[in-house]
């Protein structure tokens, strides 16, 4: 587990919470990956280190950082994907896996200018695109490689 930073102690002790070490190592675990993972992933990785926490705890956690801001909550309907990389980036999302990828595309601060010329403040934008990654093309049934992964 890596140290506790002092930035994110800080911005805690703020709302008047802790850096717990649950809540440190889910936060090492969503910075240390570019997968997007859910949150039973991220359960998995953190008992890894610590093995008597508990999924309500992951999630509880979960729930702090988003509400702290940070990490980023990724909804796709019925499904939420947690990013530890806070900074402004896309994302492609797999329509046959599932896999949610970051893209290296430039923040475009003037779409929420376009938007503030109709008339509405703008306080953040989130744009994504939707389609078949590399693996996905490659397979004749993108939807074969989505029941593989569900059932690994």
């Amino acid at each position: 587990m890596q140290p506790c930073d002092p930035e994110l102690e800080q911005t805690l002790h703020a709302d008047g919470l802790r850096i717990t070490r649950q809540r440190q190592a889910i936060l090492d675990v969503l910075q240390s990956t570019v997968a997007h993972p859910d949150a039973a992933w991220v359960y998995d990785q953190v008992r890894q280190q610590i093995p008597n926490v508990s999924l309500g705890t992951v999630y509880r956690n979960l729930q702090v950082l988003e509400d702290q801001g940070l990490v980023r909550v990724l909804r796709y309907g019925r499904f939420r994907r947690y990013d530890g990389n806070i900074s402004r980036h896309y994302h492609l999302a797999c329509l046959g896996c599932g896999a949610v990828c970051d893209l290296g595309l430039d923040w475009q601060d003037r779409l929420g200018q376009q938007v503030e010329q109709e008339g509405y403040e703008v306080t953040d934008h989130r744009l994504e695109f939707y389609g078949y990654c590399l693996q996905c093309r490659a397979c004749d049934d993108p939807l074969a490689v989505t029941a593989r992964a569900d059932s690994d």
